[in-house]
């Protein structure tokens, strides 16, 4: 219990610390929020009226769960950045030197890039509610899908964290944070239906953990049943952080060692 204690204080001083460099840096937070307005403008306005989605007579009702999954795994990505910048810097290796929890290194890195998420998808549901869409499912049902996204970006920046601690400058943290995450987010549901896509990748879709939490998020709030998908949603975000945090301890005690 003393432990677990110990790292719950080191991790949010950790995180504090991360916290209170974003008034400083205040163009990150421009910039990681314009990214997400430009994806939902072209989408909306570009290709918006090309699209027909059974069942949806808005497509602002059915893309824009999509966009706000997009946005939190996107903004999972600093994760890696921070720690892969921590790294090549030797702050992690001061920080060692001090009396504190080694792992709330790491877990104080996700809880701030959490909060910071969090201020951006704020902005993408001001965004989104300006455009014209609306949370129909109710005000429980919207909080369980926002929480739902919220889980699974948190597990990605696991992810994230193991590569961070993997590679050997911020450049490729940047890279190999991001490639990934094109096909993870295109090859689902999040902007159209998976069933217009080639018989050969229409599996991939369906299984692939993004479409199970967008289709959550978007049943959720619309008003939908969403069956089993929040069940397997949920399964996959505790299975990821699981998993990888656990990689991530192991990673980051072989990356600061000596």
């Amino acid at each position: 219990m003393n432990r677990l204690r110990w790292l719950l204080h080191d991790s949010w001083v950790e995180a504090e610390r991360h916290l209170r460099i974003i008034p400083r840096n205040v163009e990150l937070l421009i910039f990681a929020s314009i990214q997400p307005i430009m994806f939902l403008a072209i989408f909306v306005y570009v290709f918006g009226g090309s699209i027909v989605i059974p069942g949806f007579d808005n497509y602002d009702q059915f893309l824009m769960p999509g966009i706000f999954a997009q946005t939190l795994v996107f903004g999972s990505a600093f994760t890696g950045i921070g720690l892969a910048d921590d790294l090549q810097k030797g702050l992690v290796d001061r920080l060692r030197s001090l009396p504190m929890s080694r792992s709330a290194v790491i877990v104080g890195r996700t809880i701030s890039d959490l909060v910071r998420n969090l201020f951006t998808f704020v902005v993408m549901i001001v965004v989104a509610l300006a455009i014209g869409f609306r949370f129909t499912g109710g005000a429980v049902d919207a909080i369980t899908a926002t929480a739902l996204l919220v889980l699974f970006s948190y597990a990605l920046s696991w992810v994230q964290a193991v590569i961070g601690l993997s590679v050997s400058s911020v450049e490729a943290a940047n890279s190999a944070g991001f490639i990934w995450m094109f096909p993870l987010t295109f090859v689902s549901s999040a902007f159209v239906d998976p069933s217009n896509m080639p018989g050969w990748l229409r599996p991939v879709a369906d299984a692939n953990p993004f479409t199970l939490v967008t289709n959550s998020a978007r049943a959720l709030y619309n008003g939908n049943p969403v069956g089993n998908d929040a069940w397997w949603a949920l399964a996959w975000s505790v299975g990821i952080i699981v998993v990888f945090s656990t990689m991530a301890a192991r990673r980051f005690s072989r990356s600061t060692a000596g």
